[in-house]
């Protein structure tokens, strides 16, 4: 059972970090549309990025190694992030 959780986790990670990847010229673009975000904000955001691919990938390392809670936890963390980030109100 643990096993189908993770798979979904790395299934909801990649989602996630494909569409923080579609979105990204409307953040940091040339457009008109864009917010023209600074280095501080790229950075943050390339960090997102590799912690949504890196995440499954570590859940499944301590699954493996018979951490099963651990891994689980690792796995969900980027997917519980976004969720957190939708609490918080738009910056204009």
């Amino acid at each position: 059972m643990a096993k189908f959780f993770l798979v979904l986790a790395t299934i909801a990670d990649l989602s996630l970090a494909a569409l923080l990847i579609g979105v990204s010229g409307f953040i940091f673009g040339g457009s008109p549309e864009s917010m023209h975000a600074g280095a501080l904000a790229a950075a943050g955001y390339v960090g997102a990025v590799i912690a949504c691919l890196a995440a499954p990938l570590v859940g499944f390392i301590f699954d493996s190694g018979g951490k099963t809670g651990l891994g689980m936890t690792a796995a969900w963390v980027p997917v519980a992030g976004a969720l957190a980030a939708l609490l918080l109100p738009p910056p204009y």
